[in-house]
């Protein structure tokens, strides 16, 4: 029979020590977090608008004047911040687009040299007064004009969709239904503005600490979104949008509820009567799944985007 070792006291003390330690270390790092994420909310100035508010930069693809005017597609980064749409990766599709006769605006609206830092309180009237300036090139018909985003940069489209009456389509990859807290160390300003006053936001709740603290920012936009009379309170009113809209979500998405928005849309759009053409493309996969779409996404705006402009 083997003989069961014995402990020693002095181990059985260390172990003690060790566990006691570790739990007020632990206790001592929480209380550090929570103490500095309150002194970031109640020190961060919320009344002066961010740096370079209302600036973006844009790039243009063109071509010849030649065939006459074309639509122009304004393209939207998203929560990555820079001019995404510039970037090789979607060389191939930025010529697909020009291809089919249309003009492409890629427009970054923070984390540039020349635009806001952060995705906070981002100026629509900025974004929307150079998509006017690009539409009065000759090249541009600027009776035409669609606007493509997806995640945060499809909460832009929407906005802009819903408060300028000359973008005619807006198609909405991985969406919200609402306008959420913006991306700055204290979290507690709106990601947009108008005319330099934020708008209505889901803000951010000392319950999605732990997961904020962890990185896992799908789970702390899922408990944002949770927040149901927030997200009344911050709902994008998509319902004013003048033309066609699409949106397009997946299933699985990580990153946050998009399906659950997007069908909060589609009621939303129901519910007004909403004019014109609308469409929920449900998919099985996450947050990227709309970038496998392009070519459906063409096909809706050959059969949507077109006509509506020629009314």
């Amino acid at each position: 029979m083997v003989p069961t070792p014995v402990v020693s006291s002095r181990a059985r003390h260390w172990f003690v020590r060790f566990i006691v330690g570790s739990v007020g270390l632990i206790l001592a790092l929480v209380i550090s977090a929570v103490l500095y994420g309150w002194y970031l909310e109640v020190s961060f100035d919320t009344k002066t608008l961010p740096e370079r508010y209302g600036q973006v930069d844009s790039t243009l693809y063109a071509g010849s004047a030649a065939a006459g005017p074309k639509p122009l597609l304004v393209l939207l980064s998203g929560g990555e911040g820079g001019n995404s749409w510039t970037r090789e990766r979607w060389k191939a599709q930025r010529e697909r687009f020009l291809a089919q006769g249309y003009a492409l605006l890629a427009i970054g609206y923070f984390g540039l040299p020349n635009t806001p830092k952060n995705l906070d309180r981002i100026a629509l009237e900025g974004v929307h007064a150079e998509i006017k300036r690009i539409a009065e090139d000759p090249r541009i018909d600027r009776r035409c004009i669609a606007v493509i985003g997806g995640s945060r940069g499809a909460e832009l489209a929407l906005l802009l969709g819903s408060h300028f009456d000359d973008i005619r389509t807006v198609v909405a990859m991985a969406p919200p239904s609402a306008v959420f807290v913006g991306h700055t160390d204290a979290f507690v300003t709106s990601a947009f503005a108008l005319d330099g006053a934020q708008l209505p936001f889901v803000p951010m709740t000392w319950s999605a600490t732990p997961q904020l603290i962890m990185g896992d920012i799908g789970g702390v936009m899922r408990r944002l979104a949770a927040n149901t009379a927030a997200m009344d309170a911050a709902a994008i009113p998509v319902e004013r949008i003048n033309g066609p809209l699409l949106l397009i979500s997946g299933a699985k998405d990580e990153m946050w509820p998009a399906r659950a928005m997007s069908l909060a849309m589609m009621d939303r759009l129901k519910r007004h009567q909403f004019a014109h053409t609308y469409e929920h493309w449900d998919l099985p996969g996450g947050h990227a799944a709309a970038v496998d779409e392009f070519p459906r996404i063409e096909g809706f705006l050959r059969e949507q985007f077109a006509p509506n402009c020629a009314e």
